[in-house]
Order: structure tokens, then sequence, then C-alpha cells
């Protein structure tokens, strides 16, 4: 019966030793956004120079017409907005990249700035609902932004620094006048994985701006 016993135990303990746990090996089930999803933060908008250019999911931006751009929300997404200063709302489809400040949580088009009242402050604290998510919609893959660069070598330079390190990174322009190159690093399954790295990268490199974005194809 001792022997019996011992050979349970030596089962278990291999048994466990061998168990992946998904925190430890990066396999999270990926984010997906949820209609009723909030966050809050700091708004900001934009308008001229990106006023008539492309905008990231393609097509041209109009800054008077209800549109935002958000990091992580899958484009065509409708998300609800209110202005926590003074209580007004409006509703915007996300359909670029953004904000690449630190700190904020959403980039409003003019109109949309406008119909909260906040284009004099510039930047007002905010409450961001999902009210709609496009029509197969699901997970999508994830990336730290490190950097944005007017100059394309610096931002190669960086780019290929961080793929050394980290094993992956892109370079994704976003048209202006000059253009901007954006360095993205890595490219995972969740926004816990990716905010993980994200963590890794402050510590190791010292760049405390990387914030995780959406990879966009």
């Amino acid at each position: 019966m001792r022997c019996i016993a011992l050979l349970s135990a030596l089962v278990l303990l291999f048994g466990c030793a061998h168990k992946k746990h998904p925190r430890l090996t990066g396999t999270l089930p990926p984010a997906v956004a949820k209609v009723g999803d909030t966050e809050s933060g700091l708004a900001s908008w934009y308008g001229h120079p990106y006023h008539g250019r492309p905008a990231a999911n393609g097509e041209i931006y109009d800054m008077e017409t209800l549109t935002a751009a958000h990091r992580t929300l899958p484009f065509d997404t409708w998300v609800h907005v209110t202005n926590l200063g003074n209580g007004r709302t409006v509703d915007v489809r996300i359909i670029d990249r953004g904000p690449f400040i630190d700190g904020r949580i959403i980039d409003l088009s003019h109109a949309a700035a406008r119909a909260i009242d906040m284009i004099g402050p510039g930047v007002v604290p905010v409450r961001v609902e999902v009210v709609r998510i496009p029509a197969g919609a699901g997970a999508g893959l994830f990336a730290v932004q490190v950097g944005v660069f007017r100059d394309r070598r610096n931002a190669e330079r960086v780019r290929a620094d961080m793929a050394a390190r980290y094993g992956s990174a892109r370079l994704v322009p976003r048209p202006g006048n000059p253009p901007m190159w954006r360095v993205l690093v890595g490219a995972e399954s969740s926004e816990d994985a990716a905010n993980q790295l994200s963590g890794r990268i402050a510590r190791e490199s010292g760049e405390k701006s990387a914030f995780v974005v959406r990879l966009d194809s």
C-alpha cells in the first residue's frame, strides 16, 4: 500500500509539473469587444491636416462626420461618448487609430467634438461605451506602439532594435505632411498578453510611453 501511495504521488507531481498555465505561456483567450463595454479617460479631437486624407481603415477622413480614432476597437464599432464635464453625449463610428499620446483614450472628429462642446478645451474627461459591434468582428491581434517618428531612418533603427529584442516589430506609415512612421512591436492574441509585453518593454528598455494597439490588415 505504501508503494502504491508513493507511486500515485509521483504521478500527480509529474502531471502538475508539465501542465501549462495560460498566463505563463501567453495563450490567454483573445479579448473581444462587447456591447456595453466602457472605459473612462481623456478625449481629444483632430481635424486639419488629417481632413481629406485616408484614415487607418482606408476611407477618407471627413472631420465634419461623426467618427473617431481608437487604439484597439474594431473598425466600424459605434461608441457612445459622454463628456463628463457637462453631460453632453455623441455617438461616433471608429474608423482610425489613435490617439498616440499617452493618457488619452479616443480622438474625436471636429463634428463630434463640437457636439459635446469640447472644441475650446481641446481635451476633456469622457466615458466611452460600446453600443454596436460590426458583424463578423472577432478577436484581433495586438501590438505595442513604442514610438512615432518623422524620420523613417530613426523609425527603422528603433524597429530593428525592438525586433532583435522581442522577436517581431514593424513600421506602419501614417499619411501626413510630413508622413509619420509608427513602430509596433509584437503580435499578441489578446490585449492582456500585449499589456504584459508593454510592461516588459517599459522595464527593459525604459520606454515609458508604450501602449497597446490593434493590428489591422
